[in-house]
């Protein structure tokens, strides 16, 4: 950015919130490097790599291999919105509304609209730039390994494309949103933090009805190809059958989603904005 970019409001804004973008690019830059050693060292490495562990008859295993530590890298990237919300609920707006630090700056010349759209918009570019920075390290870094792929979790799902942007930005629009309503820190850390969980949970469980399954039926016992979301088998009056989601439906799973996520941020913000504007005018 400019130096003229940066006056005004949106500098104030990156002042006051400086520990936490300094906060969300220790954990950008962190979880890249992390993801890159576990890639380029131990990936590469024909030697079992990890904490050497034994078990109770002596016989020695590895702890936190590869796939254990690739396993910890996505669930830390899939749940970030977990701190973004509590971040925009708790400082960017509850705290704010709760000291009077936001009711001083609307006295100072800053429109109330104005504030909120600074709120919004610069920790949006921060989390849109860093977010996809996280996708694409964590994308080159699974395919590292073969047992990496999108059915081993339901992070490695979220983690390998947009859905990642999309849930922080979602996160701050229900932050922000909260911050507006309970106007107290705390309170809002927790009902964010715990509002995003709830929608996570949500999708997750119905993730698998976001797109319609393929159904294979056959006399006998057969083999599904690799890389498949294996919803249900069994035994039928016809013989065998089963109901999955091959590979080719990883991206429109994935981008409806992601669509139905976005859709909630958008409609988090607008009301947002309805909120600031009822408490102005009830203060009329």
């Amino acid at each position: 950015m400019s130096a003229t970019m940066l006056t005004g409001l949106p500098r104030t804004v990156l002042r006051l919130h400086r520990s936490a973008l300094l906060a969300w690019t220790v954990f950008v830059a962190g979880m890249s490097g992390w993801l890159v050693w576990l890639t380029e060292v131990t990936a590469k490495n024909p030697e079992p790599q990890g904490l050497l562990c034994f078990d109770a008859c002596g016989q020695p295993y590895v702890l936190l291999d590869f796939a254990t530590e690739m396993q910890w890298a996505c669930t830390l990237i899939g749940y970030c919105f977990v701190g973004i919300a509590a971040f925009a609920g708790g400082a960017l707006t509850g705290r704010e509304l709760e000291s009077g630090t936001a009711q001083l700056a609307w006295t100072q010349g800053v429109s109330p609209v104005r504030w909120l759209a600074a709120k919004l918009a610069l920790p949006a570019v921060a989390l849109t730039v860093g977010g996809t920075v996280l996708v694409l390290v964590f994308r080159w870094a699974s395919t590292a390994h073969r047992t990496q792929d999108w059915t081993t979790s339901a992070t490695m799902f979220t983690d390998r494309g947009p859905l990642v942007v999309a849930y922080a930005l979602c996160a701050l629009a229900v932050g922000t949103l909260t911050g507006l309503l309970l106007r107290r820190a705390l309170a809002s850390l927790g009902a964010a933090a715990a509002v995003m969980l709830l929608l996570y949970t949500v999708l997750t469980s119905f993730r698998v009805h976001l797109w319609p399954t393929v159904t294979r039926t056959g006399p006998h016992a057969f083999d599904l190809p690799d890389n498949v979301w294996l919803v249900s088998e069994g035994s039928n009056a016809h013989g065998r059958f089963a109901t999955y989601h091959p590979a080719s439906h990883y991206w429109p799973l994935h981008l409806t989603e992601t669509a139905i996520v976005l859709t909630v941020a958008a409609l988090a913000v607008l009301a947002s904005f309805r909120v600031l504007r009822h408490r102005l005018e009830s203060r009329v």
